[in-house]
């Protein structure tokens, strides 16, 4: 009875993760399909499956919007989204080595501090930061969303703090003795081992720029600087057709890199999590 009750129990929480799993991944799905149909056919019948599969919607999504080929787009995005993380990651791997390990004046002020601004919603500080960027003259360009991230994210830097309190401390007493300073201490010693936290900031913030939608549009207002969040809504047009296919196949495109990523780094992610807090 024992046996039989496991078994069950085991295949109840089989099913019930299989049909979550489906209903999370059918939007995807239903995106990824649609993009192989034709606009008539997309919202014209409820098979998932195409009756042919064809790519044309492809072929146009390509092409662009508004005479800017998608390509623009892409380059776009790579540029904002590369320099963004490479800016957030030592940034925030400075600025958590800080906090971790030297001693300053009303230390535990600035890291309160810190850590309410993550308390803060974007929306509090949109247009003080709009306003700040509209006078320095950033506004459509990529300056008001990059040099921002070099200053350091505090989500990240949280996150890197707990990982570094978990390495031993002894570790930068014997490199002070071997005549290291702080510096040294940081880039050969501290910042190597803590590559786990590295990788799991670099996948999450390139995920959130690469999502990013209310930044781009507050900044840019020129279509060659758009990314392609913003590209994708160009394929929508209240006062004509809509080009479903076109966009459904770019947001295909889109998501490609994302993916990659995640097959590629997954391993480093579950590790960064897990260890981090640990006390080595």
């Amino acid at each position: 009875m024992r046996r039989t009750q496991r078994w069950l129990n085991l295949g109840i929480y089989h099913v019930f993760i299989i049909l979550f799993g489906v209903l999370m991944v059918y939007p995807v799905l239903w995106m990824v399909f649609s993009s192989f149909k034709e606009n008539t056919e997309i919202f014209g019948t409820a098979s998932l499956i195409p009756r042919h599969f064809k790519l044309d919607a492809y072929v146009r999504g390509w092409q662009g919007v508004g005479g800017v080929p998608f390509g623009f787009f892409f380059r776009n995005s790579f540029y904002y989204v590369i320099l963004a993380t490479i800016g957030t990651v030592f940034s925030s791997a400075v600025v958590a080595y800080g906090f971790a390990r030297i001693k300053f004046f009303a230390k535990n002020f600035w890291f309160v501090c810190m850590l309410l601004t993550m308390m803060l919603p974007y929306q509090v500080v949109m247009i003080p930061q709009f306003i700040l960027f509209f006078k320095l003259g950033w506004v459509n360009s990529f300056l008001p969303l990059i040099v921002p991230m070099f200053c350091g994210q505090p989500f990240f830097v949280f996150l890197m703090i707990q990982f570094i309190r978990g390495l031993p401390v002894e570790l930068d007493e014997s490199a002070k003795i071997d005549g290291c300073g702080r510096f040294r201490i940081f880039s050969k010693i501290i910042f190597p081992l803590i590559s786990p936290a590295i990788i799991t900031t670099t996948i999450f913030q390139f995920y959130w720029r690469w999502d990013d939608f209310l930044g781009p549009l507050l900044y840019l207002n020129k279509p060659r600087l758009y990314t392609v969040s913003l590209a994708l809504r160009m394929f929508a047009d209240p006062a004509t057709a809509t080009d479903w296919g076109g966009m459904f196949a770019m947001g295909t495109l889109s998501l490609v890199p994302i993916f990659i990523i995640f097959i590629s780094f997954q391993r480093y992610l579950v590790e960064g999590i897990s260890t981090t807090g640990l006390k080595g």
